[in-house]
């Protein structure tokens, strides 16, 4: 079926939608729980105590993979708020439709980023 001329997906197609997004939506949230254990876990000074240079280095080491970690923690974050929000755009009927054209994005593109407001030409357009 074309989408020339539809200005909302079905309740079906949103149905669908919400479950592609429920599904991204536990295994971000599993990322991210992860991700945050992982850096209370980095917080450990452990019981390994070694020359002092080779410490320093691997309090550098350490300090940088903490950042880094940091960083995909807080990007992870951001996903699982975009997902959330999108489950609210598919409660309030504004799902799917291009922020930017008015236009609906197409399936194909809320299949691989459902969490996206902009259909592919905006996007493009925005470069």
């Amino acid at each position: 079926m074309s989408q020339e001329g539809k200005t909302a997906y079905s309740q079906d197609e949103l149905k669908e939608f919400e479950e592609i997004i429920f599904q991204k939506l536990a295994i971000a949230k599993e990322e991210l729980h992860t991700m945050k254990d992982t850096m209370s876990k980095k917080n450990d000074s452990g019981t390994d105590y070694t020359a002092s240079t080779s410490k320093l280095l691997e309090d550098g080491a350490d300090t940088l993979e903490r950042e880094s970690m940091s960083q995909l923690a807080a990007r992870q974050q951001k996903f699982v708020v975009n997902l959330e929000n999108a489950l609210i755009r598919i409660k309030n009927g504004t799902y799917g439709v291009c922020i930017d054209t008015g236009k609906l994005i197409s399936k194909e593109r809320l299949k691989a980023v459902p969490h996206t407001m902009h259909s592919i030409e905006a996007k493009l357009a925005k470069k």
